[in-house]
């Protein structure tokens, strides 16, 4: 006859092999329009893992139009799939999740892969996997030549099999494509004492190189003032 305890265990184990698995990713590059948690939550609402009132990041990344850009996920819960990659005006905007086959065991059984995306897809069939991945992993994707947009949203999307409903985990980030690109801001002339090339320091940082010769100067300014005042002192006396 059974005890207590042992009863227990295999209630437990069948609780936990009933319990649907759910994976999860964060989406690192470009930086995501709200705040994620450790396993990328906010994530499973359409379009851009809208529930449980996501705090906004107010991140916008800046692109030039036509650009092929890198698109960085870390996926934290595996599940065989693949990842998309939509652009549109607004979250609004973007495409619905579309429609998986099933089947009878597995309620997100299969999906094709759109081999001639157009917009608002951009990209298809990213990263397909059956297995985890080792690390965070990235893809690449090419924004429309001649599109610009002072702030639209660039949604990446996974797709789960052997999952349970929902098939499709969901994150955004607010972007910016303009003609010329992300603004530099201002250039150093080559040369300029604020790029110090054996460190690799630039855009006008302090080094400690240019600390000595800062130290430099002041100690001679100082001597300069007191061989002035020394020089000047015994005329003052002849006069008296």
């Amino acid at each position: 006859m059974m005890t207590r305890a042992e009863r227990l265990l295999i209630t437990l184990g069948c609780l936990g092999a009933a319990a649907p698995a759910y994976a999860h990713f964060k989406l690192v590059q470009p930086a995501a329009w709200a705040v994620q948690a450790s396993d990328g939550s906010p994530q499973k609402t359409a379009p851009c893992g809208n529930e449980s009132s996501p705090v906004p990041t107010n991140a916008v990344t800046e692109y030039r139009t036509g650009d092929t850009i890198t698109i960085q996920i870390d996926e934290r819960v595996a599940h065989p799939g693949h990842y998309r990659v939509s652009l549109a005006a607004d979250q609004a905007s973007l495409p619905k999740d579309p429609t998986v086959t099933p089947t009878s065991d597995d309620a997100c059984g299969s999906l094709p892969i759109v081999t001639n995306p157009t917009l608002p897809l951009l990209a298809d069939g990213l990263l397909v996997h059956t297995s985890a991945f080792s690390s965070p992993q990235t893809a690449q994707v090419t924004l429309p030549s001649g599109m610009t947009c002072d702030h639209c949203v660039l949604q990446v999307v996974e797709y789960m099999s052997s999952h349970g409903a929902p098939c499709f985990y969901h994150h955004c980030a607010n972007i910016k494509i303009t003609a010329n690109g992300p603004d530099a801001g201002p250039q150093i002339p080559s040369g300029d004492a604020g790029t110090n090339a054996a460190s690799g320091a630039g855009g006008g940082c302090s080094t400690g190189d240019e600390a000595s010769s800062g130290g430099a100067l002041l100690v001679l300014a100082v001597a300069a003032c007191m061989l002035r005042r020394y020089t000047k002192t015994p005329q003052r006396v002849r006069r008296a």
